[in-house]
């Protein structure tokens, strides 16, 4: 019998991609294009909803290291990544719909895998299942991981940056440089002088959010913070976060600017950018008007205004063994953002392992976890460990991993540390 993946996000994709590899049939259901969340606007599979970026892509970054543990393991999300990546300094960024396109064509050509499309409203617990509905699950099988969990989820929101038309730019008020020299001239930055600065707070503080339906007082996540939420937490707090000037030079005087907006590049063709930090839920209009205050910025075009949407994820340690399984129905897996891993890659990671795991039991195979000495393995962990008793969506970090076990000052050189004995494990294990 097939194992049947709802959702065909990174985490869907990874985890088919994964169970077919090890041998088994798949089943990969999608409800696009029949329908969407409000966040989704492509047809393909694995679209990246709010930033292009996989984030740093060096072992002497935790995230950097997970990235590099998958490509060892086979990882499809990794392969494509790669292939589609455009210049974003040391970071991983891609061309989201090259990228989006190339999982969709390598998931459909593959012979084990069979894709389904449609809403799955009904989960059944006697048949191998991993769900991947991620964050942003429709009301139907949320409804159904509702009852199947007893009510234990969680929800918070969520919140998606604007992209603009690179040739609306002003360049005769931008310049492009990355932060500290690190990648080449990969960013295009929008110096801003203290006066600019302040005006353009005041008016982002005033300005009229959005309405979020279904909650009162929503949580926001720290790590996708919209920026009017920021900036309403003090005059400076933006100079010390997306606007700050460190690490950079206005090449026109080589003074450093008073803040800086940074766009990152989103398409391989360069022709859309990013606005870097500037996840956002006002008004379309109000968009417009505020963030046409930015120097450079003043005509531009937005082909795509910021939004926030909600974001759905169980209560991890108390359903979930450390490879994914439910503990009440060993036959059901959980995969992506919905397991309460925070990240495009640490989504994917978790399909990675689900698509493994599931695979293995549906053939009788005994599963061995991967430790937390790895950076893969310590998410697997953390969304498993009981003692947490207020369970947050968490990024992977050095500080979920065990510890090295020695006392090392250099940032640096405790990375490499961490990076050479997970790489070691992944490498005897893969």
């Amino acid at each position: 019998m097939a194992i049947k993946i709802i959702g065909a996000g990174l985490a869907g994709c990874e985890a088919a991609w994964q169970a077919a590899k090890y041998g088994a049939e798949v089943i990969l259901y999608e409800m696009k294009p029949e329908k969407k969340s409000p966040a989704h606007k492509c047809d393909t599979f694995a679209e990246l909803v709010c930033s292009n970026s996989l984030r740093a892509d060096g072992i002497h970054n935790a995230v950097g290291l997970l990235k590099e543990e998958m490509r060892k393991m086979g990882s499809l999300i990794m392969e494509c990544a790669d292939a589609t990546k455009v210049p974003a300094g040391g970071a991983l960024a891609v061309d989201r719909y090259s990228f989006s396109q190339m999982v969709t064509d390598k998931i459909l050509s593959h012979p084990n895998i069979r894709v389904e499309y449609g809403e799955v409203c009904d989960i059944d617990t006697d048949e191998y299942t991993i769900i991947a509905a991620g964050p942003l699950a429709s009301d139907g099988i949320a409804d159904s991981i509702s009852r199947m969990t007893g009510g234990e989820h969680l929800h918070f929101f969520d919140a998606a940056a604007p992209i603009v038309a690179y040739d609306s730019i002003d360049m005769t008020k931008a310049f492009r440089a990355a932060r500290y020299g690190k990648g080449g001239a990969d960013y295009i930055n929008c110096p801003m002088t203290k006066d600019e600065y302040l005006s353009f707070w005041k008016e982002l503080v005033e300005a009229d959010a959005a309405p979020v339906h279904g909650v009162d007082d929503p949580k926001v996540f720290e790590g996708c913070m919209p920026i009017e939420i920021m900036a309403a937490r003090g005059e400076d707090t933006m100079r010390f976060g997306p606007l700050k000037p460190v690490g950079l030079s206005d090449p026109r005087d080589n003074s450093r600017p008073y803040a800086v907006v940074q766009l990152r590049q989103d398409n391989q063709a360069g022709s859309m950018y990013n606005i870097v930090g500037f996840q956002t839920h006002l008004k379309f209009g109000e968009q417009k008007r505020v963030f046409s205050m930015i120097p450079g910025l003043e005509n531009a075009e937005f082909i795509r205004y910021g939004v926030m949407h909600r974001n759905t994820y169980i209560n991890s340690p108390k359903l979930l063994d450390n490879t994914y399984r439910m503990k009440k129905y060993p036959k059901i897996y959980f995969a992506g953002q919905i397991t309460g891993v925070e990240g495009y890659v640490e989504s994917a990671s978790s399909g990675l392992l689900a698509g493994r795991f599931c695979a293995m039991a549906e053939q009788g195979k005994a599963a061995v976890p991967y430790t937390n000495e790895t950076a893969i393995g310590a998410l697997s962990a953390y969304v498993s460990n009981q003692s947490i008793v207020d369970f947050q969506p968490m990024n992977v970090n050095f500080g979920i991993m065990k510890d090295l076990g020695v006392r090392i000052k250099d940032k640096k050189q405790k990375a490499e540390e961490y990076a050479k004995r997970s790489l070691a494990i992944i490498s005897d294990i893969d």
